[in-house]
């Protein structure tokens, strides 16, 4: 199932922005972008792992949506954090988190669009 392919790439996601968060406020002393980043882009994952067990596919779908609103808030902060210099965007782990970001946004997009699809089908 895509969402179990989903839960696995945003865990893995986590996991880099929770390193991401510690190298900022660690080695560049930033305490307020970074918890941004922390949150939203810890949270993907949660509101996927959420969405496994929904009560309903409308469940589901909120969910999913959750989680792509925060995977974009997500994309947000990482901009940001490149333009004010506290990431730098020709470092490959930084290139390699926005593609990450832009991948997960694609996957859940897509879930979302084609569970939507699937709902409005069945109503038909």
């Amino acid at each position: 199932m895509s969402s179990n392919i989903t839960l696995k790439k945003s865990f893995n996601f986590s996991v880099r922005v929770v390193n991401v968060y510690k190298y900022l406020r660690d080695e560049k002393k930033e305490y307020v972008l970074s918890k941004q980043l922390l949150r939203s882009g810890t949270s993907i994952g949660a509101n996927i792992n959420e969405s496994i067990a929904a009560q309903s596919k409308k469940d589901f779908i909120s969910k999913m949506s959750i989680a792509n609103k925060e995977a974009r808030e997500t994309k947000y902060w990482i901009k940001l954090l490149i333009s004010t210099g506290y990431l730098d965007a020709t470092k490959e782990h930084t290139k390699s988190l926005m593609s990450d970001i832009d991948e997960i946004i694609k996957l859940l997009t897509s879930i979302v669009k084609t569970s939507q699809e699937r709902l409005n089908n069945a109503k038909q």
